[in-house]
């Protein structure tokens, strides 16, 4: 049997203590001058949040950490400060309209092990019974690693309430309204953060990933839908409303194809594998099974597949030119499975960005990062990994 999860409470009682710890996370390992740099904490401050999280072992002081130069220095050493990683366990899961990805990672959010589980039904019920069975699976596996489990993390698509823990709507899976947070911290016995999936990812870029040290940037993603997260003055926005940075549903063509909204023309309607798939069927008359078929297509050359792909690429880049005049990003980082198209349409995405930025928005920062389904559990336990270290964030 698994070991029953423990409960913890992690022990930064200000926000100081948690921006300094986030801050090590990413950056580390660190000075305590360099912390307070970043931080815009006095060095009082500074020994003041790192006591408690040495004490209680989520901190070491090293100077010898394993793949980190040591800092030359004058006078006295100044010994870097680094998160231990082994300190805790979390899990990630990421919940697809036809798979279950589950990922153990520690505190650092780095992989341990991961399990992938198809699904044959889409009810929730059955849905919930896979998915924590594959979290047993990985609480029996964390036993040997000899440090508790911390935190459960899911990754769903759609319109999800993080501060809630349902799922409003998510159209892959066709749920409604699914109290996902209560139900699976009954099955699980974790603590338990439920996201959109693209936000989750979006948390696990900025802490760990290619928004490390940005305060504003955007991650896209494309593929089954088009989603995009976005940070503004370092903080993930979500929306009164939980459904900030929907671009798949600004509306590009209104006479377009008709979205799953119910709006047409939407970017989704154009540029999403499904999207893709019907309209290169309907363009060249082949009977292309799945987006690979449609992409083999294109790629052998079928003008009628390319200018699909062509149409798909300029509504992404306006979708993204969107995005660059609304909220102004550093960067805006291009993912998801849909990156194995990139060849076919990154030329007409960075021209209709061009096109359509306006002014000094068209010098944001394009740049692919393919990220394959671990990382979007990975991203699912990033949120896990943030509601342990800032308790108001969880649900």
């Amino acid at each position: 049997m698994p070991p029953t999860p423990r409960t913890e409470a992690f022990p930064a009682h200000t926000p100081a203590a948690s921006q300094v710890f986030t801050t090590v996370l990413s950056h580390g390992p660190l000075t305590r001058s360099d912390i307070g740099g970043r931080a815009g904490l006095s060095a009082a401050a500074v020994t003041k949040a790192v006591r408690p999280l040495m004490e209680a072992g989520y901190l070491v002081e090293n100077a010898e950490d394993p793949g980190q130069e040591a800092r030359p220095s004058l006078g006295r050493p100044a010994n870097p400060v680094r998160v231990d990683g082994g300190r805790a366990l979390f899990i990630g899961v990421k919940i697809t309209g036809d798979e279950i990805i589950a990922v153990l990672t520690d505190l650092c959010c780095r992989i341990r092990s991961a399990r992938h589980l198809p699904l044959t039904a889409r009810e929730p019920r059955r849905v919930l019974t896979a998915a924590a069975e594959l979290v047993r699976e990985l609480l029996a596996e964390a036993s040997g690693f000899g440090v508790p489990v911390l935190g459960l993390g899911l990754a769903v698509s759609g319109d999800v309430d993080r501060a809630a823990g349902v799922v409003r709507y998510s159209p892959f899976l066709e749920w409604r309204d699914i109290r996902l947070a209560e139900l699976m911290g009954m099955t699980t016995g974790l603590p338990v953060t439920v996201d959109n999936d693209v936000r989750a990812l979006t948390v696990a870029e900025q802490w760990f990933g290619a928004g490390v040290g940005l305060s504003d940037f955007a991650l896209v993603t494309v593929g089954a839908g088009i989603g995009c997260g976005l940070v503004v003055h370092g903080q993930v926005v979500s929306g009164a409303h939980g459904v900030a940075g929907e671009i798949g549903h600004v509306v590009i063509d209104p006479a377009g194809p008709l979205c799953h909204c119910g709006n047409r023309g939407c970017v989704e309607a154009i540029a999403a594998d499904s999207a893709i798939v019907a309209a290169v069927r309907e363009a060249t008359g082949v009977a292309v099974a799945d987006a690979a078929a449609a992409l083999d297509l294109a790629h052998r050359g079928d003008q009628g597949a390319r200018d699909v792909y062509t149409r798909a690429g300029e509504a992404i880049g306006r979708a993204i030119g969107t995005v660059a005049n609304l909220f102004g990003p550093e960067r805006v980082i291009i993912s998801g499975e849909g990156l194995a198209a990139y060849d076919l349409f990154a030329e007409q995405i960075r021209d209709t960005f061009a096109a359509s930025a306006f002014g000094t928005a068209a010098q944001c920062d394009l740049r692919t990062h393919p990220l394959p389904f671990d990382e979007w559990a990975r991203g699912a336990a990033a949120t896990a990994i943030q509601s342990f270290i800032r308790p108001t964030t969880r649900h």
